[in-house]
């Protein structure tokens, strides 16, 4: 939940139902951002490799401290993982989910045709 939002979810139920209606029963790719406490950086790392969903895991510099990339196969999966089981480890301040829309290349590869 993004500070000061006062009790209110993470995203309107407009753009929940949008996601769910786009994503439905597909299998869904994420991005997901994580700001973290500086001293808990290598726990919340070893932490979220854990997760079956996650597939890497990269500590990064900038404005953001961990990127993590996930697979679920389908949204619903995806929407439980961010706003229930990731905010379950300790050290992480904030996360941002940016939901893949389409893979140019992935795993070194680009789609076959």
């Amino acid at each position: 939940m993004e500070p000061g939002s006062k009790g209110k979810g993470p995203v309107s139920h407009a753009v929940e139902t949008a996601f769910t209606k786009v994503y439905g029963e597909d299998a869904v790719t994420a991005l997901i951002a994580l700001k973290v406490e500086t001293s808990e950086a290598d726990a919340v790392a070893s932490e979220v490799t854990r997760f079956t969903e996650v597939h890497d895991v990269f500590l990064v510099t900038g404005d953001t401290d961990i990127f993590l990339k996930v697979h679920f196969p389908h949204y619903e999966e995806l929407k439980e993982f961010v706003l229930h089981r990731l905010p379950a480890v300790h050290g992480i301040r904030e996360s941002k989910t940016l939901l893949v829309v389409t893979a140019y290349k992935e795993g070194g590869e680009a789609p076959r045709p």
